[in-house]
C-alpha cells in the first residue's frame, strides 16, 4: 500500500499542496487529475522523490520513504515524450536498465513483458521507426522490467488517438492486474481518468477535491467544482461516460448545480 499522509509544499509564500493525505492499495490504478496548475505534476514529483515536500510523509508498504532519495524508493516513471534513446533499437531500450541491475529480470521474464505488450514484431526497429502507441508500449516495458513498486504515469496517453489510446488504457489496466502493481497516472482528461482508473483523486488549487471510485465521482460528485470541471472538459463524450457508468446524463445528481458547465 501507498500512503501519503498530510503531504504539503511550498515554495517561498506560495502554497502548491496543502494537505494530501490518501492511501492507495497495491494493484490498484489511481489517476490524478484536475485542471492546469493544481498541483498534480508536482505531486507526482513527490512520490517519484524529484522533489521533496516540505511536510509531511510519504510511506509504501509501511516503509517511511520521505526522504530516501529518488534511486532508492524502487518506484519508476513513464514521461510523457516516453524518453526513449534514439540510437538503440526497441530491444536495446526494454533492457537498458538491466546493464546496471542484470538480475533485476531474467530473459525469461522480459520475454513474458514483451508478450504482454505485444512488442515481438518490434524487437529489431530503432526509435524512429516505431508508431507512438508502439513508442508507448516500449517505454513501458522498459520501466516495468525493472520491477518498479509503484509505477507513475505522465499523460501517458495525451498523444495518442483513437484505437490506439483505448490498445493502451487496456494495456495498463492488465499489466496493473497481472502484476499486481500500484499505478498512478497524472492525466488533464477526465474521460482517460474516469475509464482506466480504479479511483480518481481530483485536486483544485492544491487541496483534495475528492478521491473516490469513478462511478461515485460520476453520480454523487463531492461540490459544485467537481460537477462543473467533469462535464465541462467531458463535452461531447459526456454521455458516452455516464451510459457507461449507467446514469442518467439528465438526473439531478448527475450534474448538481453545473448548469453553466453544461
Amino acid at each position: 500500500m501507498l500512503e501519503l499522509r498530510h503531504i504539503q509544499k511550498r515554495y517561498d509564500e506560495r502554497t502548491v499542496l496543502e494537505d494530501i493525505s490518501l492511501s492507495v492499495e497495491t494493484g490498484e490504478i489511481v489517476s490524478i487529475l484536475g485542471p492546469s496548475g493544481c498541483g498534480k505534476t508536482t505531486l507526482l514529483n513527490i512520490i517519484l522523490g524529484l522533489v521533496e515536500p516540505s511536510s509531511g510523509r510519504i510511506l509504501c508498504d509501511g516503509e517511511d520513504l520521505t526522504r530516501v532519495p529518488m534511486e532508492k524508493r524502487g518506484f519508476n516513471i513513464v514521461f510523457q515524450d516516453y524518453a526513449l534513446f534514439p540510437n538503440l533499437n526497441a530491444y536495446e531500450n526494454i533492457v537498458y536498465g538491466l546493464r546496471n541491475f542484470p538480475d533485476r529480470a531474467t530473459k525469461e521474464e522480459v520475454a513474458d513483458l514483451v508478450h504482454l505488450l505485444g512488442l515481438e514484431k518490434h524487437l529489431k526497429q530503432s526509435i524512429g521507426e516505431l508508431s507512438g502507441g508502439q513508442k508507448q508500449r516500449v517505454a513501458l516495458a522498459r520501466t516495468l522490467v525493472m520491477k518498479p513498486r509503484v509505477l507513475l504515469l505522465d499523460e501517458p496517453l495525451s498523444a495518442l488517438d483513437g484505437l490506439i489510446k483505448e490498445s493502451i488504457k487496456e494495456r495498463i489496466r492488465t499489466i496493473a492486474r497481472e502484476l499486481k502493481l500500484t499505478t498512478l497516472i497524472v492525466t488533464h482528461d477526465p474521460e482517460e481518468a474516469l475509464t482506466l482508473s480504479d479511483k480518481v483523486l481530483i485536486i483544485n488549487e492544491g487541496r483534495i477535491a475528492q478521491y473516490a471510485a469513478p462511478q461515485a465521482i460520476i453520480e454523487r460528485p463531492a461540490n459544485d467544482f467537481i460537477g462543473r470541471f467533469i462535464l465541462s472538459q467531458l463535452a461531447v463524450k459526456r454521455d458516452n461516460i455516464f451510459r457507461l457508468f449507467r446514469v442518467d446524463p439528465h438526473a439531478a445528481n448527475a450534474r448538481p448545480n453545473c448548469a453553466a458547465a453544461c
